[in-house]
């Protein structure tokens, strides 16, 4: 068994690199960018929802609020005549990155934390590189994309963009592995 306390390198470096990582990843690949698309009439749509001034938060239209209440024939009319949606309402005004980010690289420091603690609960110092690479990234590729499968299955999700977010959760998943085997305490 190898410590927590150990392992805050490992932990912090992984943290930084998934976090340059997915910097990249946004900013200069750009397979990302068509992940939302444009709504036909954006501007319509707003101003016909911007009088109901809908707080922030998550919101299905048609919402049925309970399971008797999705037998009701009116519920069924009301999904059968659409729009379905399953929307984030936001703050109006515009977005605040700088939390976003931090909140990110918190996630990234936590996801590191599991990997460290599953990983150093069942290796010991010494332990094969690959050996390291294999629980300390797999703990990794979890945290980062296995719960995304989630929104596709229930909250219809485009799978093709739930694949791309998963595939960045591999390359998180490989780079927090690689630290790991490389900084494992000898």
């Amino acid at each position: 068994m190898v410590s927590l306390m150990s392992l805050w390198l490992p932990i912090l470096l992984s943290a930084v690199a998934v976090f340059v990582a997915s910097s990249i990843i946004h900013m200069a690949l750009g397979y990302h960018r068509n992940d939302f698309r444009k709504l036909p009439r954006e501007d319509e749509v707003m101003a016909a929802l911007r009088p109901f001034d809908i707080a922030p938060g998550d919101y299905a239209i048609p919402c049925a609020g309970s399971m008797a209440a999705m037998k009701d024939p009116a519920f069924a009319q009301k999904m059968k005549e659409g729009p379905v949606a399953f929307m984030t309402v936001a703050p109006s005004g515009p977005p605040s990155m700088g939390s976003s980010l931090v909140l990110w690289f918190l996630y990234s420091i936590l996801v590191s934390i599991i990997a460290a603690y599953i990983a150093g609960s069942a290796l010991h110092r010494g332990e094969p590189y690959l050996h390291v690479f294999r629980f300390a990234g797999c703990t990794a590729f979890t945290g980062y994309a296995v719960a995304l499968l989630h929104d596709s299955i229930w909250y219809r999700r485009s799978w093709v963009t739930t694949l791309r977010y998963m595939f960045d959760g591999l390359v998180y998943g490989l780079l927090t592995a690689g630290i790991f085997g490389w900084l494992w305490p000898r």
